[in-house]
């Protein structure tokens, strides 16, 4: 059976709802801020709230899954029907995992993440390269086939994250521009207008120099409370990536719950922002 691309799917739901990506993140810090407990009910009541309140209006949710591994098999079981119930109002889910790894362990994680038939299946799924860009190359090959997405890390926001992506690798380029030049190629290869392979870009870093336009999404987080705004969106991607943005925003949004009304206004207005610093 073929699948539609997730960068076909991604397109269409940023223009139909708006760019927003919402990350879900049932930090302790948040549950307390809404009254709840810090227990796998707790997590559970926040998660099924948020998803409640904007599935049908956010295009692209994120959660974070260390904040639901944290509760052993009862936060992935939150995580897993999260995913499956905002899939089904229409909305798109990139799970932040952040795997990486060789041969037939990568293999599994594709399997779990990115099969159609998998237990958590979703829409994308945040992987790194650092064990060498080829090491992706099961995760890449089953998202081709479920037509799902990846979002590969290339220039992070972690003040650490330069001592590494911005090293030279002995072909000349930068690490973060090796990563880049991949994701462009696998995007070409598909040959599609907007590519299914995207990059993790943080935000609130500098201007750089890197070419983004690689063809597919480039995932924002860092905006809203980590200090990334709308305004600055395009001085740090540019004119050209400038509508391949997913901008990523989630204490902006969560802590406005937990009543309903309150994530939705908080929602609907950086949306609207985002909307107008991305020339929607």
């Amino acid at each position: 059976m073929k699948h539609e691309p997730f960068g076909t799917r991604l397109r269409a739901v940023m223009e139909a709802r708006g760019p927003l990506c919402v990350g879900i993140d049932p930090h302790q810090h948040l549950l307390d801020q809404w009254g709840l407990p810090d227990t796998a009910e707790g997590m559970a009541s926040f998660t099924y709230t948020v998803v409640d309140a904007l599935a049908d209006r956010v295009g692209v949710f994120k959660p974070q899954s260390a904040f639901f591994e944290r509760f052993g098999s009862a936060g992935v079981a939150v995580l897993e029907q999260a995913t499956i119930r905002l899939r089904e109002a229409g909305a798109l889910v990139i799970i932040d995992a952040k795997r990486g790894d060789i041969g037939t362990t990568m293999a599994g994680y594709a399997s779990a993440y990115l099969s159609e038939k998998g237990p958590l299946a979703c829409d994308a799924l945040t992987v790194s390269p650092y064990l060498g860009f080829g090491s992706l190359q099961p995760a890449i090959d089953e998202a081709r086939t479920a037509g799902a997405g990846l979002f590969v890390l290339a220039l992070t926001s972690n003040p650490e994250g330069p001592q590494f992506q911005s090293a030279r690798t002995t072909d000349g380029p930068t690490v973060a521009g090796a990563v880049l030049d991949g994701l462009r190629a696998l995007n070409d290869a598909d040959g599609a207008e907007f590519g299914s392979f995207g990059a993790v870009v943080g935000a609130t870093i500098s201007r750089t120099d890197e070419d983004l336009d690689i063809r597919g999404p480039l995932l924002a987080p860092g905006l809203g409370a980590q200090g990334g705004t709308a305004e600055a969106l395009r001085a740090v991607f540019g004119e050209a990536a400038a509508r391949n943005v997913v901008p990523s925003s989630s204490r902006e949004i969560l802590g406005a719950g937990p009543a309903a009304a309150g994530l939705q206004e908080a929602a609907d207005r950086a949306n609207d922002a985002y909307r107008t610093a991305l020339g929607y």
